[in-house]
């Protein structure tokens, strides 16, 4: 199928505050306000959109020794009821959302950083775990995710990567070489030099591979972190498309548009060439619509 023409939402907003569980994942007004956990769900689809992305970990805030500390009360499943606010806005509004949280394998116990994927009926249809979990989640109690994900929405293909992911280049490509046509990250990429990698990181992605980048970031403190906001979008050319603030919640608004896909890999075919090769690692597949 090919793609058309898609509106696509990122929220940058603030953490939820340290001290209950997993939140409920509540849509919110037109602006989500300090410490609610909620999605934006209405808002995104006042605008058109077919797609929310939201922040990492964006259900507990980024609290990686406080997650692993106490599992039972702060992961979630697909089929949680605290997702339950989160799927009717989705199903309410034909919006799918990714999201993420924490989850622990089932077999294993395993934690994973992941992003959680409902398309617009409100079904789970995808949880993608962070391939590259950082020196610091691993160690207290994270485990990498061993493989990637592809979703596929009105003809469009993207591929989920979650913050460190989009720092190794090969996490990308190996999206781009599976067909992926976006490449999404929800991240938490604080001040200082987490707003140099930023904006350093993702052009280098988008040119890379010729496909949209879009990045969810978290605004305001989160853990240890303060999340420097600036959700933005990057075209296939690697040029900034639209950037949220650095200062407050905002929904930022962008179109994917096939034309503008199609002419940067004619001009710039570099996912054609016969050298390239996909990473070893599988990945899965879900469709969202």
């Amino acid at each position: 199928m090919d793609p058309r023409d898609l509106p696509y939402t990122s929220a940058s907003g603030p953490s939820p505050r340290p001290g209950g569980g997993a939140g409920s994942a509540r849509p919110a007004g037109r602006r989500r306000q300090r410490g609610h956990r909620g999605g934006a769900g209405p808002p995104a689809a006042d605008r058109g959109a077919r797609l929310l992305l939201l922040s990492e970990l964006f259900l507990t805030g980024y609290e990686p020794p406080r997650i692993a500390a106490d599992p039972d009360r702060l992961t979630v499943t697909p089929e949680d009821p605290r997702l339950d606010p989160l799927a009717a806005a989705c199903a309410g509004t034909g919006t799918s959302v990714v999201v993420g949280a924490p989850v622990r394998d089932a077999g294993t116990g395993a934690l994973h950083i992941a992003a959680l994927a409902l398309d617009g009926t409100g079904r789970t249809a995808a949880v993608y775990r962070k391939q590259f979990a950082t020196p610091n989640e691993r160690a207290v109690g994270f485990s990498p995710g061993g493989s990637g994900c592809t979703l596929e929405l009105d003809g469009w293909r993207l591929g989920l990567g979650v913050c460190w992911d989009s720092g190794f280049p090969e996490h990308a490509r190996a999206a781009a070489l599976d067909g992926a046509h976006a490449y999404l990250v929800g991240a938490l990429f604080g001040t200082g030099g987490g707003a140099h990698q930023r904006r350093t990181v993702f052009p280098a992605r988008a040119l890379d591979n010729t496909l949209y980048v879009l990045l969810a970031n978290h605004i305001g403190p989160s853990g240890p972190y303060t999340g420097c906001g600036a959700s933005a979008a990057w075209g296939p050319d690697g040029r900034l498309l639209a950037e949220a603030g650095e200062t407050g919640p905002e929904l930022l608004t962008v179109r994917l548009d096939p034309a503008v896909l199609a002419a940067a890999r004619e001009e710039e075919p570099v996912l054609v060439q016969p050298a390239l090769t996909a990473p070893a690692a599988p990945r899965t597949a879900a469709v969202l619509g």
